[in-house]
């Protein structure tokens, strides 16, 4: 090889260290890894933080068992939704669940076949959080029926009166999607967790626990022919998860895009809806990480490296998201369609204009803060960041389902939409879901996995264990041929 592409090659290998940092901290080993992670679910403390969060956690799921009590007393009529607006705060939240859900797949099945390896810190709260999201999105469908005692009428099962979904209905897709993507998620993560929970079972001092313990990792021995099965099960579900992470959240959009509304009947919506999902779902996961890697200590296993890479995630997936804003406004000038430009203009300038411009910050400009490297290393602007990212997102969706539906083509129709109490209510109730579940899985089951981080124990010596420069004795030079 030429010296003038050997000194190029050294130049970019020195050009950006943290992707050369070890995804595990020095001075760890097989012991330690294990001692680490799983003392914080068998110790039997429980810490003022932790019960403080989940009673917190708990008092909004009451809010929202009564908000759903009284909505199936009521009647959907306690909603802000009327004519014109049909779709309020339960399509809005729905979306914004199911985006949050997307980061999980993406890091576990995705980053795994692409064999990046600082995924493994991070897997496994991002699958169990992918879970509680859609949990908390499955409700709202259900609650937007009107009457949610026939759901059952969604799936295809042999009756004797002839009643079959109807399979030209958003509806009905939904159901098959988030059911999909449920189950396949649920399986992706039980699979990976089956070696954490031996390891439960064998160190735990409580009865009861090596029970538990035992009956979910199903005889788990560690036998070389067990991580032969384990391995290839588990890399053939990362293979059927994957499509996931481009199926389900294109379903979602059809949601709108089958309709001839201004603002909803474009293309452009599949790849723009999945381009946000993994978006949103990045910033979730960081919200989530930051403030766990203080609580337990977890900064070790957590490290710059993670927060750098999800940030240049954020940024390369927000960056799309700020393109497709842009080409759907460049889209509805072209096409000459004089309802799409009232709709465009209509949002830029009408009664919804904050909402709007507070998304375009939130989700295209604050962002550009992570080009800058400080930026990318600072963890409090990294939590401030992911958490603008979430409201913006929100917004987003706020945006697309009120603004194309409160102007249509007839201004004898047109109408507002005021959320009322009850729609923050179950909004608000099922972030306590989300924040209970969240909880008990950090006390029940390990949040990072124990098998990967000890994988990774033999490759921290060989790298450099701070992000300064490069010593010249470990650039990466090619070969020679």
């Amino acid at each position: 090889m030429q010296p003038e592409a050997t000194e190029r090659t050294s130049q970019r290998s020195n050009s950006d260290t943290l992707s050369r940092l070890p995804v595990i901290a020095p001075g760890h080993t097989y012991g330690s890894v294990t001692d680490k992670i799983s003392s914080i679910v068998l110790t039997s403390h429980t810490s003022r933080g932790w019960l403080a969060g989940l009673g917190f956690g708990f008092l909004l799921v009451m809010v929202l068992l009564y908000s759903v009590t009284y909505l199936l007393l009521k009647g959907v009529g306690i909603w802000g939704v009327d004519i014109p607006v049909g779709w309020g705060f339960a399509i809005i939240n729905f979306v914004w669940w199911v985006g949050i859900g997307h980061a999980g797949t993406l890091i576990s099945a995705v980053l795994l076949l692409l064999r990046q390896d600082w995924r493994t810190s991070i897997n496994r709260f991002a699958e169990a959080m992918t879970l509680f999201a859609v949990a908390c999105a499955g409700i709202y469908p259900l609650l937007h029926l009107g009457r949610p005692w026939y759901f059952y009428w969604l799936t295809p099962y042999p009756n004797t009166m002839g009643l079959w979904p109807q399979w030209r209905s958003p509806l009905v897709w939904d159901v098959f999607a988030i059911g999909t993507y449920f189950t396949v998620s649920l399986l992706f993560w039980y699979i990976w967790l089956i070696p954490d929970l031996a390891t439960l079972r064998d160190r735990s001092k409580s009865r009861f626990a090596r029970v538990g313990y035992g009956i979910l990792a199903m005889g788990w021995r560690g036998a070389a022919s067990h991580w032969q099965r384990y391995h290839t099960i588990y890399y053939f579900m990362a293979a059927l998860a994957t499509p996931l992470v481009v199926s389900v959240h294109t379903v979602v959009s059809f949601d709108f895009t089958i309709g001839i509304i201004p603002g909803w009947h474009s293309t452009i919506f599949p790849p723009y809806f999945v381009a946000g999902a993994i978006f949103s779902g990045f910033a979730m996961v960081m919200t989530l990480a930051i403030p766990l890697r203080y609580a337990y200590g977890l900064e070790d296993f957590i490290t710059m490296r993670h927060l750098y890479n999800m940030a240049k995630v954020i940024l390369l997936t927000g960056l799309i998201v700020a393109y497709s804003y842009l080409m759907e406004i460049f889209i509805s000038w072209y096409s000459g369609n004089e309802y799409e430009w009232f709709m465009t203009r209509n949002r830029m300038f009408g009664p919804y204009a904050p909402y709007y411009w507070a998304l375009i910050f939130c989700n295209m400009i604050a962002i550009q803060a992570l080009w800058f490297r400080r930026v990318r290393l600072s963890v409090p602007l990294l939590f401030i960041i992911s958490i603008i990212v979430n409201i913006g997102m929100w917004l987003e969706r706020f945006v697309i389902v009120v603004t194309s539906l409160h102007r249509d083509f007839v201004p004898a129709a047109w109408g507002m939409y005021t959320p009322t109490f009850w729609d923050w209510s179950t909004f608000i109730g099922t972030m306590g879901l989300f924040l209970t579940l969240l909880f008990l899985f950090l006390r029940v089951l390990p949040a990072i996995s124990i098998s990967e981080m000890r994988e990774l124990v033999s490759e921290v010596e060989e790298r450099p264990a701070h992000p300064g420069p490069v010593p010249p004795t470990t650039t990466l030079t090619p070969e020679a041929p």
